[in-house]
C-alpha cells in the first residue's frame, strides 16, 4: 500500500493521470519558486531605483545612466522620457496633448510590465482549477475498475476491491497535492503583483506631474 506500489499496480489510464498530475505539481513548484524569487528581486530593485530617482537633480542624466535597466520602474521612466522628447521636439508645444500622450505612454508601460509579471500566474490558476478534476477522473476510473474486478471474480471481499479503490483515491490525493499549493501561491503572488502595480502607477503619476510642471515652465519662458 505504499505510494510506489499503488502506482505500479494501477492500470495504464490511472498511471497516466498520476504522471500528469505529478508533472503538473513539479511544474507548479518551479513556477512558484522562480516567481517568488523574481518578485522579491524586482521589489528590491524598484525600491532602490525610485529612491535614487527622487534624489536625482537631472532627469535626463539619470535616465542616461540608470534608465536603461531591465526593471519595471526603469521601463516606465524610459517610456515617459521617450514620449516627452517626441512631444517637445518642435517649437510649439501642445500642452494638453502632451500631457495626454505622457499619461497614455506611462500607464501603457505599467500595464506591459504587469502583464509580463502576471503571465505565468495563469498557469497556477489553471493547475489549481483543473488538477482536482483530473484526479477525480482517475478516481472514477479506478472505482470502475474495482467494480469490474468484482464482476469478474464474483466476489465482494474487500481484498478484491481494495487495491483499485486505493489507487483511485491516490489519484485524487495527487490532484489535491498539485492544486492546493497552486491556488495558495496564485493568491499570494497575485497580491504581490497588485502591490507592485500600485507602486508603478504611483511612480508614473508622480513622474507625469514632474513633466507636466516642466511643460508649464517651458510655456512660461516662451511667453
Amino acid at each position: 500500500m505504499s505510494p510506489i506500489a499503488l502506482f505500479l499496480q494501477a492500470d495504464i489510464i490511472v498511471k497516466a493521470v498520476m504522471i500528469g498530475l505529478f508533472a503538473a505539481s513539479i511544474w507548479t513548484w518551479v513556477i512558484i519558486i522562480s516567481q517568488w524569487i523574481r518578485m522579491s528581486r524586482l521589489s528590491r530593485e524598484n525600491e532602490r531605483f525610485e529612491r535614487d530617482f527622487w534624489k536625482a537633480e537631472d532627469i535626463d542624466r539619470f535616465h542616461e545612466t540608470k534608465g536603461k535597466s531591465d526593471i519595471p520602474s526603469a521601463k516606465v521612466l524610459a517610456a515617459g522620457v521617450a514620449e516627452w522628447r517626441r512631444s517637445t521636439a518642435g517649437r510649439a508645444i501642445d500642452k494638453e496633448g502632451t500631457r495626454s500622450r505622457l499619461s497614455v505612454a506611462l500607464h501603457s508601460a505599467v500595464t506591459a510590465e504587469i502583464d509580463k509579471l502576471a503571465g505565468r500566474l495563469n498557469i497556477l490558476a489553471t493547475v489549481g482549477s483543473v488538477a482536482p478534476f483530473v484526479g477525480l477522473f482517475g478516481t472514477v476510473w479506478g472505482i470502475m475498475r474495482s467494480f469490474t474486478d468484482i464482476a469478474r471474480e464474483q466476489n465482494t471481499n474487500l481484498a478484491v476491491v481494495a487495491p483499485g479503490i486505493a489507487e483511485a483515491l491516490f489519484a485524487t490525493a495527487i490532484g489535491l497535492f498539485a492544486a492546493i499549493p497552486a491556488v495558495l501561491a496564485y493568491n499570494k503572488l497575485q497580491a504581490e503583483v497588485g502591490k507592485l502595480q500600485s507602486r508603478l502607477e504611483g511612480f508614473a503619476d508622480e513622474f507625469s506631474a514632474i513633466l507636466s510642471r516642466q511643460i508649464d515652465e517651458r510655456l512660461a519662458l516662451a511667453a
